[in-house]
């Protein structure tokens, strides 16, 4: 009786190796989950950097085309901007007393370029999101990302800053401190992921050294406030 109770104790012991195994394979499932959220960010780094490069590559292209422009151009007569109403803004600065006829017509030209480049910037962001239509906030997300066009911050509408850069994931601690959206108070850089391409695109343009500073700051004393 001792040896049938010892072979079947045996039996039933080799019989519950197989289960063991079954750990193992729960360990593996479950490893298996976080690789799946890293390998969508590094394909969201991929295709971000990919973005960056390609409007790099059409701003320079951009520029090039329009300096050659500027050297051929013989004819000042014809623009694609009223010279009646730009001239009707510069005389708004009281100080201004006279105004050259050449002024205007230069005027003219630099917002012309001026509305080229934050169109190729807006129309970026619209071929991110997979859409041909540009819309309203393709301008706040181009405004968002370069530096040099900070001062529109006031411009363009706050949801739709707001919402590019909470899409971003980049999301300023100025905006939680009472700065104005764009601004980064001194010491302090985007936040995300690292390796994550941020900013204005690379090589474009060069760093804008008075970024980080509020827009306060940058007003003197006898200067009113630009809200009364």
């Amino acid at each position: 009786m001792d040896q049938q109770e010892h072979g079947q104790s045996g039996a039933m012991n080799y019989g519950a190796n197989p289960y063991q195994s079954n750990p193992m394979t729960t360990n593996v499932a479950g490893s298996s989950g976080p690789a799946a959220p890293q390998g969508q960010l590094a394909f969201h780094q991929i295709h971000q950097q990919q973005q960056q490069q390609q409007l790099t590559q059409q701003l320079q292209v951009f520029w090039e085309n329009q300096f050659k422009e500027i050297e051929k151009t013989t004819d000042f007569k014809n623009h694609s901007l009223p010279l009646a109403r730009i001239k009707k803004i510069m005389k708004a600065d009281e100080d201004v007393r006279m105004i050259s006829a050449e002024a205007p017509v230069v005027f003219a030209r630099a917002c012309e370029m001026f509305i080229l480049e934050l169109t190729l910037r807006s129309w970026n962001h619209t071929e991110e999101n997979k859409r041909r239509t540009l819309q309203k906030n393709d301008i706040a997300a181009a405004v968002t990302r370069t530096d040099i066009f900070d001062f529109l911050v006031d411009i363009v509408p706050r949801e739709d800053l707001r919402d590019e850069v909470l899409g971003r994931g980049t999301v300023p601690e100025a905006a939680a401190a009472g700065y104005p959206y764009g601004y980064l108070p001194p010491g302090t850089g985007p936040i995300g992921n690292p390796g994550m391409v941020m900013g204005n695109p690379g090589g474009a343009y060069p760093p804008n050294p008075y970024i980080g500073q509020p827009m306060w700051q940058q007003q003197g004393p006898d200067q009113p406030d630009p809200e009364n």
